[in-house]
């Protein structure tokens, strides 16, 4: 059997890295999700601290070239490195990285950017999981006993805005825009485990095609 990628975007509070650790478990393969900056670090040289601060993470400049041109990067990350600043030269590297896990073995990739990375090989699956904002907060409360329900619709809301800059900036595809995944998951309507399930359906199906 071939190698199957699969990658997970998702809301922040939705549960889709709990759900790519639970597809990735059952495939007998990795998950990388935060487990990635350790590899970035160790090809690219970059210190790990860094890459952990820059992770899915704009600076002010950054969200300033946003808006300025919101697809600057998305068609130039095949030219030189020259005069890239230190998010993009991250980027570089995590995208670097992706792409050689992925012709290696299967994996789970979560955010980052990869289901844009990957869109030339051949199976990868792409996946958004998404939920209400109530169950979001909900969880996140859950999850973290000292957060209050105002502090975790902030949260939400802070690194939702912050995901959505990283990827729209260094890709020409939109941020939770169904056109740009294969399958979209509310994860409060079916769960967890049954989410984990349809996935790995969805998988076996595109590697018959």
């Amino acid at each position: 059997m071939g190698k199957t990628i699969i990658t997970i975007g998702r809301q922040f509070g939705s549960n889709g890295r709990i759900i790519g650790k639970k597809v990735a478990k059952k495939l007998g393969c990795d998950c990388y999700d935060k487990e990635l900056i350790k590899e970035v670090a160790k090809q690219s040289g970059l210190w790990e601290d860094l890459l952990d601060n820059l992770d899915e993470k704009p600076t002010n400049s950054f969200l300033y070239s946003v808006v300025m041109d919101p697809y600057a990067f998305a068609y130039s990350f095949d030219n030189s490195n020259y005069g890239l600043n230190l998010n993009q030269k991250a980027f570089l590297a995590t995208y670097e990285t992706i792409r050689q896990i992925a012709t290696e073995k299967s994996a789970v990739f979560i955010g980052r950017c990869s289901n844009y990375i990957l869109k030339d090989m051949d199976n990868v699956l792409n996946v958004f999981v998404y939920a209400p904002i109530e169950d979001r907060v909900n969880n996140i409360v859950t999850r973290y006993n000292d957060i209050t329900e105002k502090q975790a619709r902030d949260q939400i809301t802070k690194e939702d805005k912050a995901r959505a800059a990283y990827f729209n900036y260094y890709t020409s595809y939109k941020w939770g825009n169904v056109e740009s995944y294969d399958l979209c998951i509310n994860s409060s309507v079916i769960g967890v485990d049954t989410a984990a399930e349809l996935i790995l359906k969805s998988a076996a199906e595109m590697r018959k095609r």
